[in-house]
């Protein structure tokens, strides 16, 4: 059961850092949400979470530092780079993490107590299962939110470059899909007001 969920918990990173692949260093750092959801913010934010989780948790805090997470950081600090910041440090940083959640999930049973200590006091008592569960569902939502983020740039989709787990129509087929998708939306909006 173990290996299942470091499988999953590692698709989910590796597809977040795909959709980094490939594009310049304004389009993964604009923000594309009113909330200034943007991709390297979606990995930043993601990385901190895992460092938490997966380190802190269980007494296991990750060794190196963390600025925006440190005491008195920045509202939002880890969800957005600053132009000093590179793509590089931060991938680099993430997969620290991963190399020490990894030794976490490693070292630990599922039914090894932990405490959240940000979360209620009827629910901070938790074990390695249950984080691992939380944590994959909350790679695996930021991937799925940079996806959207990036199919917005460059209509980049899917799981990894070979696999955009889209039906396989040329640009003409998705226009006309969309098309349809939209009158279908004007249609019941008409009806619904009628």
């Amino acid at each position: 059961m173990k290996d299942t969920l470091k499988q999953y918990l590692q698709e989910g990173r590796d597809a977040l850092l795909w959709k980094l692949d490939g594009l310049g260093e304004y389009d993964i750092r604009r923000p594309l949400t009113p909330t200034a959801t943007n991709l390297l913010g979606l990995v930043k934010h993601t990385a901190a979470v895992e460092s938490e989780y997966l380190g802190l948790v269980f007494g296991r805090p990750f060794p190196g530092p963390i600025p925006y997470l440190a005491e008195g950081a920045e509202t939002n600090a880890d969800m957005w780079a600053t132009a000093e910041e590179t793509r590089e440090h931060h991938v680099e940083l993430y997969k620290r993490i991963w190399a020490h959640s990894d030794a976490t999930i490693d070292a630990l049973e599922l039914d090894a107590p932990g405490v959240v200590p940000w979360w209620r006091p009827q629910t901070r008592n938790v074990t390695l299962h249950r984080i691992l569960v939380h944590v994959i569902a909350e790679t695996h939502r930021h991937a799925g939110q940079a996806d959207i983020v990036r199919e917005t740039i460059d209509g980049a989709a899917g799981l990894s470059a070979g696999n955009s787990n889209l039906p396989e129509d040329d640009a003409a087929w998705w226009a006309a899909y969309r098309d349809r998708v939209e009158q279908a939306a004007l249609a019941h909006r008409g009806a619904a007001n009628a």
